[in-house]
């Protein structure tokens, strides 16, 4: 035996392939059970209508081949859900014992001999017995609940029980004529199909049954036993089993839906919150239960009616007395929760309310936030206490700044809100000025006077504003914006906001736009300043936006950085370039490109394996790429990067330090590291042909760079003065739009074609191609 089936042995369980032959057979013997129920049915109507005699013949014959079917359904469940076992096996017996029963009674009528209470009667009762324990026993949760769930389910509970009274005792009642044990033995069955449905419905309440349809089968099934039962209780005073052909229907149809109901896989998993009670309930069920103790033929039903209606009304009223205390407690713990303990003024909890309301009245409002400056200095010199005291002495001078009508609340810690019914920025900003003003009157504190200062943000609600928590996050980053500022108050202003709705929805845009292939892959040539001939392209990022269209990096790269896209962004431009190099190389133009790597991507353990990867996919020359980073790569982990430069020089690549001279600049990297090549930024370029001083910085930084053996560029180029200047200074290549635009790659090749073919006299003054901008 293998060690997987001695698992499912030792469980009690099939294996997975016998359970499916198992389900298989189970659906089988459903329909047929349903076939044979149908066609009996349809059948013993058409006898009732020829002979007695065979109508009973039918039935019989049609009992004895669709109980066992249902048996037969409940055993094969057995074997797949064993922990069912013992619910299953008790309803497996209610409704063999029903079958016997019904035998023995239809038996008895083919004999003519028919007569209520017949020999089967107990073996209807022992079949109520096993169906009880089946309820009770086949639960999907068994959960605590507190009293007052108890008590819904009985008001509930209580209530359809008077009903059941009122439509269901009282016909019967009237209809037999009969008192005592009589009465009790035609009740006794409708009565219980009545407890049993009210069990399912307990069980629902309490969530001790998540598989609603399951309930609403089993409810249905004993509905339908109670009205089948309730005709047959009808006629004891004949004491006859004259039951029609409906009758018969809704008890198969009641224990055909019942087994389907039990042969459903049972659920642990809670779908809904359960709910109390509401008021309307309770008057429901009070006013049934006060019907039921009014509206009576006799005093005969007291002893079966009186029992329910009283329950009912009293746990009406014990529901009504802990509803009315839950009301008080949770007034008293709301009016707690939007309070501030220690300045007694409303919280964040009351704010977030102000503006849920506001929000949906769509009245103008508006709100501000207060952080105190330099309140941290103040809790560490003098303490907590003194900083508690300092807390309390501002929402007083909050309170006294504002009008009466003014909302003040503290959020927490040293950050106090103020809210406005106004949209008027003007008598905003006039309202912030005086609270800072009023702010900054002295307070004495342990003996120590101290001049409060603050900065406040300003946000209105906007039109389509539909959550506080954005008009929160708005005046929040006002705040910090007046923080900065030194202004004291600033109105929100969505250009300064880094994380705004528009700026986050970008991100998201460009994560997707990485995932689909939009990023291009532009290329702007490099030419070498002797001969004016292409030595080289830049490749530069685009993005090609499904409806915004060509997007340029200065756009996107901030969200890129802020949303940690910078990673794959670089490695999609990598890979497209050294692919792009791929292209060219067969087409017989060979030039290096450089591609610009961020200080993060650099030092990450992602970047590099991917673009070596790329570099051995395209069979890119080592030598003929270019990775550019920039000074602020050594500034944030310099022995870190030295290895990894290192590492990049004895995989051939060569290394460019992009946007020379607008860090922190050092000749000590320039030493130890190894660097091919320095990038003159733009910033430097733009002033050398008319600013004596940008001139000899620029001179001086070839220099430096032809002495330690490194290549110099000269990137933003914009005019011929420019390039004129930068060549009789010795620079070693030139880049910029007076010379060529950024191209995409299809343009790219077809450009580098035609320069090939129309190469320009070499000479510091001869013609240079340019790109006309409508091609960009």
């Amino acid at each position: 035996m293998t060690q997987k089936t001695t698992t499912w042995f030792t469980r009690g369980m099939v294996s997975p392939k016998t359970a499916a032959w198992i389900r298989s057979a189970q659906t089988a013997v459903a329909w047929l059970s349903w076939g044979v129920l149908i066609i009996g049915l349809s059948a013993n109507q058409i006898a009732l209508v020829m002979d007695y005699r065979n109508s009973a013949a039918i039935l019989l014959t049609s009992l004895a081949a669709f109980f066992p079917l249902l048996v037969l359904r409940l055993l094969l469940t057995v074997i797949i859900s064993p922990t069912r076992r013992g619910p299953l096996l008790l309803l497996c017996a209610a409704v063999a014992a029903w079958s016997l029963g019904s035998m023995l009674v239809n038996a008895a009528r083919l004999e003519a001999n028919a007569h209520f209470p017949a020999q089967g009667e107990w073996l209807f009762l022992v079949s109520y017995l096993g169906m009880a324990g089946y309820l009770l026993g086949d639960v999907d949760l068994r959960s605590p609940r507190p009293t007052r769930g108890w008590l819904d389910v009985a008001v509930i509970c209580g209530a359809v029980a008077c009903l059941a009274s009122l439509l269901l005792v009282t016909p019967i009642r009237l209809a037999s004529n009969q008192e005592g044990a009589p009465l009790l033995l035609a009740l006794i069955y409708p009565l219980a199909d009545s407890a049993l449905a009210l069990t399912v419905l307990s069980q629902s309440l309490l969530l001790s049954r998540s598989d609603h349809r399951k309930s609403v089968m089993l409810g249905a099934a004993f509905v339908m036993l109670a009205f089948a039962d309730s005709a047959l209780a009808l006629q004891v005073s004949a004491r006859t089993y004259d039951f029609g052909n409906l009758s018969n229907a809704l008890w198969g149809g009641a224990f055909a839906l019942m087994v389907a109901a039990a042969c459903r896989p049972k659920k642990a998993v809670i779908r809904a919150v359960p709910k109390e009670a509401g008021t309307g309930v309770l008057i429901g069920a009070a006013v049934v239960a006060l019907a039921e103790l009014t509206v009576r033929p006799d005093d005969t039903l007291a002893f079966y009616t009186l029992p329910p209606a009283v329950i009912t009304l009293g746990c009406v009223a014990a529901r009504m007395t802990l509803a009315l205390r839950d009301a008080n407690r949770a007034s008293e713990a709301l009016a707690l929760s939007m309070t501030d303990d220690l300045t007694k003024l409303p919280n964040r909890r009351a704010v977030r309310t102000w503006l849920a309301e506001g929000l949906d009245r769509r009245t103008p409002m508006a709100l501000m936030l207060l952080d105190l400056d330099g309140f941290k200095e103040v809790n560490d010199s003098l303490g907590h206490r003194a900083g508690d005291t300092v807390l309390r002495l501002v929402a007083i001078r909050l309170r006294a700044a504002v009008d009466s009508r003014v909302r003040i609340a503290r959020l927490g810690g040293d950050e106090f809100a103020i809210f406005l019914d106004t949209a008027d920025e003007i008598e905003l900003m006039e309202t912030a000025h005086e609270v800072l003003g009023e702010l900054a009157k002295p307070i004495l504190v342990e003996e120590i006077e101290i001049s409060p200062a603050g900065s406040i943000g300003v946000t209105v609600a906007l039109a389509d504003d539909t959550d506080g928590s954005e008009v929160l996050r708005r005046a929040d980053v006002a705040m910090y914006q007046a923080k900065n500022s030194g202004l004291g108050a600033a109105l929100y202003d969505a250009a300064l906001d880094e994380f705004s709705r528009s700026r986050l929805q970008l991100a998201e845009e460009l994560r997707k736009g990485i995932a689909d292939g939009q990023i291009e892959v532009w290329y702007q040539p490099q030419y070498d300043a002797t001969a004016m001939q292409v030595s080289g392209l830049e490749a530069l990022v685009r993005w090609r936006h499904p409806v915004q269209g060509l997007i340029s990096p200065v756009s996107f790269l901030p969200a890129a950085r802020r949303a940690g896209l910078m990673g794959p962004l670089s490695e999609v431009v990598a890979q497209q370039a050294a692919r792009d190099f791929h292209d060219r190389l067969k087409s017989g133009v060979d030039l290096r490109v450089a591609i610009n790597c961020a200080p993060p991507e650099l030092l990450g353990p992602t970047f590099l394996p991917q673009l070596y990867a790329s570099i051995a996919q395209w069979a890119v020359p080592d030598d003929r790429l270019v990775l550019e980073v920039t000074e602020d790569s050594f500034l944030a982990d310099p022995q870190r990067t030295r290895e990894v430069l290192a590492d990049l020089r004895s995989k051939g690549v060569q290394i460019s330090i992009d946007d020379y001279g607008t860090g922190f600049s050092s000749l000590t990297y320039l030493q130890n590291l190894p660097v091919q090549e320095l990038k003159i930024d733009r910033s430097l370029i733009a002033d050398v042909a008319a600013d004596d001083r940008s001139r000899a910085i620029v001179a001086s930084t070839i220099q430096l760079a032809h002495a330690l053996d490194m290549r110099i560029v000269a990137e933003g180029v914009e005019n011929a003065a420019t390039l004129e200047c930068l060549v009789e200074m010795g620079i070693d290549t030139v880049q910029g739009y007076h010379l060529a635009r950024p191209m995409p790659s299809a343009q790219i090749h077809q450009w580098l074609q035609d320069s090939t073919t129309n190469a320009p006299v070499p000479g510091p003054r001869a013609p240079y191609r340019t790109v006309d901008p409508s091609s960009t």
